[in-house]
């Protein structure tokens, strides 16, 4: 797209080395927009009568100074250096002690001025003053179109007069910028819209003292109210296809380029429509803002090696089982995009007891590209059984009670199209050594209220009947040591909520190769599982 260049002049009055020459030391800091009046100011009220008034000028790199304008009380003239718009702020210097000089600045203007003032051959005063040029790019050029990425460039010649330049857009808020060495100090705002129509301010901030800390100049930026722009530089990186467990993090990677907003879409799993595409996740490093969705909850941006700050972006997702699907990551860089797209299954194993039967249930997501998903045993000779009501779950059903035949660690592994694998294993253990069944126990909650009443009665029955105590004492020990006996035999069921203890699956196992034969909600009829 065109650019827009605005160009300002900086004079500022600071010892500052370059790389290639050495600059003098100089007095004070001037900064006027390009072709408008600016004045390097001299004065000296305590100097009087007849003087002789001298403006010089020279680049930066030369070494004698040329004449810009001689004066006296008696006559004034022009030398090699002026310029047809330089003059005296006040023809009678003499007499105010005001030797100061106004023009119009260009950019072929830039160097070192030097006011000097003499009475008598005896040099009274001298003063430096150091002229850079502020140069203001805006890209696009006005009116610009919405969507487009607004760009705020200035620099400044030579560079080594400022310390910084900073940007405020409309009602003085601040704005993010940072100096490119090839170009300048930056400010952007990605995806414009009409609403960014305004004023903005480039301020200039000169090294060391000064008579002014900070110079500002308005920049108007107009943006088009019917014009919005087009993406067609989109660079598309190859499909990533993978799987991951639920409620493990997992790394969603973006384009590599250093850009300026990213936009996260999703897309549920085992829908094929463009328009089921949502946006989940958005955040402006140049506006510092974020916006958020429900989905996003399960969304953060990655830190190290990534910087979203930066503009290195990549995010971490950890998903339930419907978290599956299509991810699209859009990252912007000027009026460039670059589309990162990953497909996701998500894999979860849940328990189920169903009467005398425990079901060790596998649940994935995007089943569109799964390849197989089976159920091993650690003991490899043995050989499971499975079933699969729908696309995206297999059973397998173990009798109750548990025995040291189907104890252990049972593995469910899924493999996809591409060949990646991964797997989630569970672990069933032996029942208590005295052989009851924890996995089908029940609890008997009218036992505690029994015990609570006949602990009370034993030191009333006492205290009202003290020929009784020892006989009495010794029933309700064995009515106690009875009633424990029975409520001890309580117990959780082991397998409710069964820990998932990971590793590498066994050798030697049975698989079912799966695949689709429909478009049903799967998720609706495994929502019993959830």
């Amino acid at each position: 797209m065109e650019s827009v260049f605005l160009t300002f002049i900086l004079v500022s009055p600071f010892a500052v080395y370059s790389s290639h020459f050495r600059i003098p030391d100089y007095d004070d800091v001037v900064v006027a927009t390009n072709g408008r009046p600016i004045t390097l100011v001299c004065t000296d009220t305590t100097v009087r009568g007849a003087i002789a008034l001298n403006w010089m000028a020279k680049s930066l790199d030369a070494d004698e100074w040329k004449l810009v304008l001689s004066a006296s009380e008696r006559k004034e003239f022009s030398g090699g250096a002026s310029k047809a718009s330089m003059r005296l702020t006040d023809p009678k210097f003499q007499d105010t002690g005001v030797f100061s000089l106004s023009f119009l600045p260009r950019m072929e203007d830039c160097g070192l001025y030097l006011c000097s003032i003499k009475q008598q051959e005896t040099k009274l005063k001298e003063r430096i003053i150091l002229l850079a040029i502020l140069t203001v790019t805006i890209v696009p050029t006005a009116p610009i179109p919405q969507h487009s990425t607004l760009r705020l460039i200035a620099s400044v010649n030579p560079n080594v007069a400022i310390s910084r330049i900073t940007w405020a857009a409309p009602g003085g808020i601040s704005m993010k910028s940072e100096k490119n060495l090839k170009v300048g100090t930056v400010a952007k705002l990605p995806q414009v819209q009409y609403t960014d129509n305004g004023t903005y301010v480039c301020m200039v901030h000169p090294w060391g003292n000064s008579s002014n800390a900070v110079f500002a100049f308005n920049v108007d930026v107009i943006v088009d109210a019917d014009k919005v722009a087009s993406f067609t530089n989109i660079t598309h990186g190859p499909m990533i296809s993978t799987a991951t467990q639920a409620q493990t993090p997992f790394a969603l990677t973006c384009h590599g380029v250093q850009g300026d907003k990213v936009l996260l879409y999703w897309q549920p799993p085992e829908t094929s429509r463009q328009s089921s595409l949502r946006l989940v996740y958005q955040y402006d490093r140049w506006r510092g803002s974020t916006w958020l969705t429900e989905q996003s909850k399960k969304l953060q941006l990655a830190g190290p090696p990534y910087n979203a700050e930066a503009g290195s972006f990549s995010f971490f997702l950890t998903p339930g089982l419907k978290d599956g699907g299509l991810y699209v990551c859009d990252v912007f860089l000027n009026d460039n995009a670059f589309s990162q797209r990953t497909m996701l299954s998500v894999l979860k194993v849940k328990t189920s007891r169903v009467s005398s039967k425990l079901e060790l249930v596998c649940l994935y997501s995007q089943w569109s590209q799964v390849q197989s998903v089976s159920w091993k045993y650690q003991n490899r000779s043995r050989q499971l059984q499975m079933l699969s009501n729908s696309l995206g779950s297999i059973t397998t059903i173990l009798p109750l009670p548990i025995t040291s035949d189907t104890a252990g660690i049972y593995t469910c592994t899924l493999q996809l199209k591409n060949g990646q694998t991964i797997w989630a294993t569970h672990t069933v253990t032996l029942p208590p050594e005295d052989g009851r069944d924890e996995s089908i126990s029940v609890t008997t909650p009218s036992l505690l209220p029994s015990l609570s009443a006949l602990l009370l009665l034993v030191p009333l029955v006492a205290a009202a009947v003290g020929v009784l105590l020892w006989r009495q004492k010794h029933i309700s020990d064995r009515g106690i040591e009875h009633t424990l006996s029975v409520h001890s035999s309580e117990a959780e069921n082991i397998y409710e909520n069964p820990e998932d203890i990971r590793q590498a699956p066994p050798q030697g196992s049975v698989y079912m190769d799966l695949k689709p034969r429909g478009e049903d909600d799967v998720y609706k009829e495994l929502e019993r599982y959830e």
